[in-house]
């Protein structure tokens, strides 16, 4: 059992599990979700919003997306009293960073030579660097980044458009100068030597590694239609296109092209402040693939309701322009849309182009290969995040490719484990969220090639849980108002448990 406790200055999650009591932080560190309405199960909990995990004995988080752990609480029992004992600070905060390692010998170094060399700042890259300072690691690690800004919450980027970095940072410039875990911003790696492990930058600089975790994303398909260089068109990469999206979409039309996650969260993101959003999408229903189609529907209807208007089953032959700026969005069927603003979602390939002569493994898509300990066919070469198959435990070890932020986290730390010669292999469930309206969809699992989908609850109502079953088992899980069952499913697949179709029906 758990019960949250107010302890006057803050409160603490008491958890009674086989006859003994723990207690921790009751918010979990990622979003302040209130972990007494996660899911308990041996000997961790499991945050009903996002699906991290925290152990219970030592706060210390086991699954993410969260970078940092949960305090723990002393806790002892006299006369059938229970009491508990915590640091007024550590009641405040409700969150614990883990103990990292500082570089020991930063004067001694060469500037172009590191130890651990990560190509990308993502969640995936950040991770990989926290869990080597955190294992103890004590030599040099170098971060490099396209973007301009130290590691951020990129999902945000199109739930909540107008944030600033800093306020979506992951962690402060400060946090990176404490545990010596050097970024290099705007700095592109062109082409990596396996032989002499050395990477060659954009600019000419070459930086010489030891260990290499390759963690370069996706980059944003473009559209291939007559005016697609013009101004006010947009993929939403960083926190810049994000915010000039939203300064000159108010008050204005809008088109976005494809409704993929991305697509329908910045719809749903401008309904409110746009004169018209309208979405244009080749299938019949947004996240059909993904969701099925009762499911999608229940979706478009929503969006419906908020003023969104769909254009389905049909592309984007032309942009139009007036003075040098974007006027009319041109549809295969005909139909001319007025538009002031266009954001393409049609989806995203990896960023992998730069290794096609380097002898790192990689399919006929582009995404890297690596196996379950996140290791390349290239001995101290790592991958890790949106760029990689990888095999999934919960499917068999069969390759997949898993784009999501949760991953990212645990990729990087199995890279990081692995680079410390840890043997760990890789065992999460996914777990992914979306935001539209105030609402949120969770989704646990792995659903490629579904057969059939068993709702229970009232899609009309937006209050369900569906089930994906493939054959005769449940392969994933989605819900809207109906917390915390997408974290349960989680928890009783991550034991290697399996639900058949008949235990949900």
């Amino acid at each position: 059992r758990m019960r949250e406790v107010d302890l006057g200055c803050g409160k603490a999650l008491l958890i009674k599990e086989n006859g003994e009591f723990h207690a921790v932080g009751h918010k979990c560190p990622h979003y302040g979700a209130p972990l007494v309405k996660g899911v308990l199960s041996k000997g961790r909990v499991r945050c009903p919003w996002h699906g991290a995990c925290f152990n219970i004995s030592t706060g210390d988080i086991e699954d993410f997306p969260s970078l940092d752990s949960l305090p723990r609480f002393q806790v002892k029992i006299e006369k059938e009293k229970v009491y508990i004992r915590a640091s007024k600070q550590a009641l405040q905060t409700q969150r614990r960073t883990k103990m990292m390692a500082k570089c020991i010998s930063l004067s001694n170094y060469n500037l172009s030579s590191t130890n651990v060399l990560i190509i990308g700042a993502g969640a995936a890259g950040l991770v990989c660097a926290e869990t080597l300072r955190q294992e103890g690691f004590s030599d040099r690690i170098v971060m490099c980044t396209m973007d301009r800004h130290l590691p951020y919450d990129r999902p945000k980027l199109s739930k909540s458009m107008d944030s600033h970095p800093e306020q979506i940072a992951l962690r402060s410039k400060e946090f990176f100068c404490t545990y010596d875990i050097e970024v290099l911003t705007e700095m592109q790696v062109a082409a990596v030597d396996i032989k002499s492990k050395v990477a060659v930058f954009k600019d000419g600089f070459k930086m010489e590694y030891n260990k290499l975790l390759i963690a370069t994303g996706n980059t944003p398909k473009a559209l291939s239609c007559k005016g697609k260089e013009m101004e006010n068109v947009f993929n939403i990469r960083t926190p810049e296109d994000a915010n000039c999206v939203v300064k000159l979409a108010t008050s204005k039309n809008v088109v976005i092209v494809g409704a993929s996650f991305l697509g329908m969260e910045v719809a749903a993101y401008l309904a409110e402040r746009a004169h018209s959003v309208s979405v244009v999408e080749l299938e019949e229903v947004p996240f059909k693939k993904f969701f099925g189609e009762r499911v999608g529907r229940a979706v478009m209807k929503m969006f419906e309701s908020n003023r969104v208007k769909f254009y389905m089953q049909t592309e984007v032959s032309e942009l139009r322009e007036q003075e040098g700026k974007l006027k009319e969005v041109v549809l295969k069927s005909g139909k001319v849309l007025r538009a002031d603003v266009c954001v393409v979602g049609v989806g995203a390939v990896p960023a992998t182009g730069f290794l096609k002569q380097s002898g790192i493994n990689i399919d006929s898509k582009g995404f890297i290969v690596v196996n379950k300990m996140m290791q390349t066919n290239i001995p101290g070469v790592f991958a890790a995040g949106d760029a990689v198959m990888f095999p999934l435990a919960l499917r068999n070890n069969k390759k997949v490719n898993v784009p999501h932020w949760q991953m990212a986290h645990m990729h990087g730390r199995i890279a990081a484990l692995n680079m410390l010669a840890h043997g760990t292999e890789i065992s999460t469930v996914p777990y992914l969220w979306t935001a539209m309206f105030g609402k949120s969809i969770r989704y646990a699992g792995h659903g490629e090639g579904f057969d059939d989908v068993v709702i229970q609850g009232d899609l009309d109502e937006l209050k369900f849980v569906a089930f994906y079953t493939k054959s005769d088992e449940v392969v994933a899980v989605a819900s809207m108002n109906y917390d915390p069952i997408v974290s349960k499913v989680a928890e009783v697949l991550a034991a290697g448990r399996t639900i058949r179709k008949r235990d949900v029906e």
